[in-house]
């Protein structure tokens, strides 16, 4: 890691954090009103879409959650700290990677157990939620390095 002023690497974080902020809203609203469209429509031919939507709000609720709490320690970071708010970032990439390949697992296993909509509904919200966050989580990764 380059060496970055610590005011830089807040303003940097606090940027993360409201990516990280507005992702997680628009995730939350967006899934939380296409669980209430499928519930007014009151089609149970949606499996898929309603677990993508539970998927999504969920998520979003746990994103913001998170980065409303980090949000409020936001401060000053010394040497050690901003090494171990790379490596956490890192850590966090890795993750992300892990949630786009354990979504798609979903997806593949629910297509070869007979198309199973709901399996794959939820698979798809959990891949995209993780490539989300991997690209806000690179984004900010990027800032840090240069």
């Amino acid at each position: 890691m380059s060496f970055m002023w610590a005011d830089t690497l807040m303003a940097a974080e606090r940027a993360h954090l409201l990516r990280l902020l507005a992702w997680g809203a628009s995730s939350a609203v967006s899934g939380l009103a296409l669980l209430a469209w499928i519930r007014w429509r009151g089609s149970r031919a949606a499996s898929l879409l309603f677990h993508f939507a539970l998927q999504t709000a969920l998520w979003g609720t746990i994103d913001l959650l998170i980065a409303s709490a980090s949000f409020r320690g936001l401060e000053l970071r010394d040497l050690d700290s901003a090494t171990g708010l790379d490596r956490f970032l890192w850590l966090n990439i890795g993750l992300d990677a892990g949630y786009v390949m354990v979504g798609l697992t979903l997806i593949i296993v629910a297509w070869r157990l007979g198309r199973r909509q709901a399996l794959m509904g939820a698979g798809l919200g959990v891949a995209v939620q993780g490539a989300a966050l991997a690209l806000l989580d690179l984004v900010f990764a990027v800032q840090i390095v240069r």
